[in-house]
């Protein structure tokens, strides 16, 4: 049985949280610290919202895949040979083997268990041996399609069949991220980071939408932007956060020859961060995946114009991932320690009505969301 919520349990973890941001409480700790969250998170949030995939570059040819995992349920995306994009379940429909692994380029699609050979759009092409079967008919058998859909040159998938296209719950974010990265189609890959965090999920995305904590823990960082300009706006299912580059010398990396002057950074439902910093042409997806009730695994793919970073560029990695993050990581384990005592269960949200940095109305605004996805799992 999937996760359910009794209808008490539901105002328990609601209690005082208000649509107002100036008058509002978390959710409570309940929802960061108890294996059932997790699971109601997995049915109700994960298994039903875009999930990225990998930018459309690793997808152009026929025949090229990439594999991915969406809390648990394997997939894959496919161009097919007459150039259209597909994903399914990565599973066999013979005895439910693997189908695919990590990315390549594939003629047909066969299976490493019984060798049952698909098509690439899906089709069961011949199963081995199967011709002395009764009512056997390949073209009754099809891979089980999942949703896929490239937005901004980057490939996202869905699990849920009835899902409303990116292209509808996002509104003007497409043009937002283009018109900050109109290179984005012609960056390639040229670097990852990953990080295992013992905090969950959700105390990873409230750290990242506000900068609150930002003058306190990123001292560095705040030298690289300009916090005056820094702004937070949200929309439907994502948010905006943008600021300008700092104007004079900075602690954090050097961009004496940036072209780009932005700090530019949308978060998208549930757990996806698009990010442009200053420096040459880049582009930044960050990817916060729960393990555990109180795990997280984090990847940080790299966008740049060549795929190898150059020393401007490796200076940024190496700042993020020996500054910036073991910061970041630091505070979220501390608050997640925090949430497993009796002396926390909610705190109230800090925003101010000019939507700076450094309010917290991004993060009432992701609890809102959280608290949406819940609703569906109460029972009443």
């Amino acid at each position: 049985m999937g996760g359910q919520l009794e209808a008490s349990e539901f105002e328990e973890i609601s209690q005082g949280v208000d649509s107002d941001p100036f008058n509002s409480w978390s959710i409570h700790s309940r929802c960061y610290t108890e294996a059932k969250f997790l699971q109601l998170d997995r049915e109700q949030i994960f298994h039903r919202s875009w999930q990225f995939l990998c930018h459309e570059s690793k997808l152009r040819d026929f025949g090229s895949y990439v594999t991915g995992d969406v809390q648990g349920q394997g997939v894959f995306a496919m161009r097919d040979n007459n150039g259209e994009l597909r994903a399914f379940y990565n599973v066999c429909k013979h005895r439910g083997h693997e189908l695919l692994v990590g990315e390549g380029r594939k003629n047909r699609i066969v299976c490493p268990y019984h060798a049952w050979c698909y098509n690439l759009d899906g089709s069961l092409k011949a199963a081995r041996r199967s011709e002395h079967l009764k009512n056997f008919n390949t073209s009754d058998i099809h891979l089980e399609q999942v949703r896929v859909e490239v937005f901004c040159h980057l490939v996202f998938v869905n699990l849920d069949v009835d899902a409303t296209p990116m292209s509808e719950q996002c509104g003007g974010l497409a043009s937002e991220v283009m018109s900050y990265a109109p290179d984005l189609p012609d960056l390639k890959f040229a670097h990852r980071l990953t990080y295992n965090i013992n905090a969950n999920w959700k105390s990873v995305v409230d750290n990242f939408l506000e900068c609150y904590h930002c003058p306190i823990a990123h001292t560095d960082f705040c030298t690289l932007v300009d916090m005056d300009t820094y702004t937070v706006k949200t929309h439907g299912i994502y948010s905006s956060h943008i600021a300008k580059a700092g104007t004079s010398s900075n602690n954090a990396y050097g961009v004496e020859n940036a072209t780009v002057t932005d700090h530019a950074v949308w978060f998208l439902w549930p757990n996806t961060t698009l990010m442009r910093y200053p420096g040459r042409g880049n582009f930044m997806v960050w990817r916060f995946v729960p393990t555990g009730p109180e795990t997280t695994y984090e990847e940080f793919d790299f966008y740049f114009e060549t795929d190898t970073p150059n020393d401007d560029e490796m200076e940024a990695i190496k700042f993020i991932d020996d500054v910036l993050q073991p910061e970041d990581i630091g505070l979220v384990e501390s608050v997640q320690r925090g949430m497993q005592t009796p002396a926390f269960n909610q705190g109230r949200f800090l925003v101010d009505p000019e939507e700076s940095g450094m309010s917290e109305h991004a993060v009432h605004h992701f609890h809102s969301l959280v608290l949406d996805a819940y609703r569906g799992a109460c029972r009443l």
